[in-house]
């Protein structure tokens, strides 16, 4: 959901187990994940509350912007050592940020916020999914299209959404798979510095859009107030506590807990914008669900037989 992750976060290297202790300290790096996706679905629902005042591209302005500065603020990313190649890597990888982030607000106009996670998730779906060897893979890929199916207008199961906002979803998507692959390419630097300047990159991207759409609504005090509590709601929250989820949960938990945020994005929808889903579309995002998760465990249980002795990071 026009994610602010670390870079690489997908195909991060995480011991294979938790840390040994109490049965409190392993539900600790769970518990962070998911306020991680809840704290990014509530931003994302009452940034929606903005795009009355200042539009979807004002939005995104303010939100990749504002995030940006608490991001260097936190960071201080100007210590890190980047070398020519590292500069190019890191332009691409904030520039796919800035048009993931616009892209997915420009869908959240006319599809709700829960349909449009599950279609931006098909991107690293796809990703995952196109190095897929054993049968098995294919009953996720089936799981995948279904879902797709019932959700983009180009057969008679879908559920009618409007077409320019699925096509802006399906382009984040495709952002979205970049943003991993970009982000492999600057993984070796720091997370926390290379993600503030990933964002800073990111909002010159998208900040000419904003100006263009709302002028000077984008310097109101209260419209600043209420982006930067957007911001830290969905950005700067959920990327510490992401953090904290990284260092401790196996890469499978990962994977499978964060499959389930099209479904609290579908809450938070409902809970704070009243976007009521029909059943159709309820299937659709439990399909999408379940071919992450099993694509997830699948892919973990192939690297685990590949690999049976597991190494540590460097």
């Amino acid at each position: 959901m026009a994610r602010s992750a670390r870079p690489g976060a997908s195909e991060t290297n995480v011991p294979g187990s938790v840390p040994e202790g109490s049965v409190l300290a392993s539900l600790v790096p769970v518990a962070a994940l998911v306020a991680s996706m809840v704290s990014l679905s509530v931003g994302t629902s009452f940034a929606k509350h903005l795009f009355g005042t200042v539009g979807a591209e004002g939005t995104t302005a303010l939100r990749v912007g504002l995030a940006a500065l608490i991001l260097v603020v936190l960071w201080r990313p100007w210590r890190l050592g980047l070398s020519r190649r590292d500069r190019g890597a890191l332009l691409l990888y904030g520039a796919v940020l800035g048009a993931m982030n616009l892209l997915f607000y420009l869908s959240l106009r006319t599809i709700p916020l829960g349909l449009a996670i599950a279609i931006e998730f098909s991107g690293p779906l796809t990703l995952a999914l196109a190095a897929s060897r054993k049968i098995v893979d294919f009953v996720w890929i089936g799981c995948a299209v279904l879902g797709l199916a019932l959700l983009l207008p180009v057969s008679g199961l879908s559920s009618g959404l409007d077409p320019v906002g699925v096509a802006c979803a399906l382009a984040a998507a495709l952002c979205w798979a970049l943003y991993i692959v970009c982000g492999q390419r600057v993984g070796h630097l720091h997370g926390g510095r290379a993600v503030a300047l990933g964002m800073s990159v990111a909002a010159v991207v998208v900040l000419p859009f904003g100006i263009a759409s709302a002028g000077a609504a984008l310097l109101d005090p209260a419209i600043l107030a209420f982006g930067l509590g957007v911001a830290a709601l969905s950005s700067a929250l959920p990327y510490s506590l992401e953090m904290v989820a990284l260092k401790r949960l196996p890469k499978q938990s990962f994977g499978v807990l964060l499959s389930l945020e099209p479904a609290i994005g579908s809450l938070a929808g409902l809970a704070i914008l009243g976007e009521r889903l029909s059943p159709t579309e309820w299937f659709a995002i439990a399909c999408i669900v379940v071919a992450s998760v099993g694509n997830t465990v699948s892919t973990h249980r192939s690297r685990a037989a590949a690999t049976p002795i597991p190494t540590l990071p460097a």
